[in-house]
């Protein structure tokens, strides 16, 4: 079966009545975890980003506090874990505000929990990645945020 192009997509649900619409978006959602996150996003939290930002500050706190730091490795995977659930997070809101913020805050709990960051290659290359990501994101936002962000980039530079 052949995937209808996005364009043609939207062409389709145009068209389509609001109760037509509504039953295709639940079904959506009865699929697909992200599916329905995405849908709560867009409903109830896409208005109040500051408060998503909390919240999501807040589940990444949460996973920080489960880190068995007995071993790199288990520090490693579970570090991956929370850095696909944040960017599962920065796509819903698509946002380049978000991203840059969230990203920070993940960059700063590595630094606060006292990973040791340059015993491990893998982690070492994780957080460079990031920092890379925040840096090209800060340079598409406005010149005031890039010049606040750019100060908290600096402070997290190994």
């Amino acid at each position: 079966m052949r995937s209808a192009s996005v364009h043609e997509l939207k062409q389709e649900l145009l068209q389509m009545p609001a109760a037509e619409l509504t039953e295709l978006c639940l079904r959506l959602a009865k699929y697909k975890k992200e599916n329905k996150e995405l849908l709560t996003y867009l409903m109830f939290e896409a208005h109040d980003e500051q408060g998503f930002i909390q919240s999501i500050k807040k589940e990444v706190d949460e996973q920080f506090e489960q880190i068995n730091q007995s071993n790199l490795y288990y520090v490693k995977k579970t570090l991956r874990k929370i850095l696909r659930n944040v960017n599962k997070h920065i796509r819903y809101s698509g946002s380049s505000q978000v991203t840059v913020e969230l990203l920070i805050y993940f960059c700063k709990s590595i630094r606060q929990m006292g990973i040791p960051i340059e015993k491990n290659t893998i982690i070492a290359n994780l957080y460079k990645g990031q920092l890379e990501k925040i840096n090209k994101t800060v340079l598409s936002l406005h010149e005031d945020l890039q010049h606040d962000y750019s100060r908290e980039v600096a402070s997290l530079a190994l």
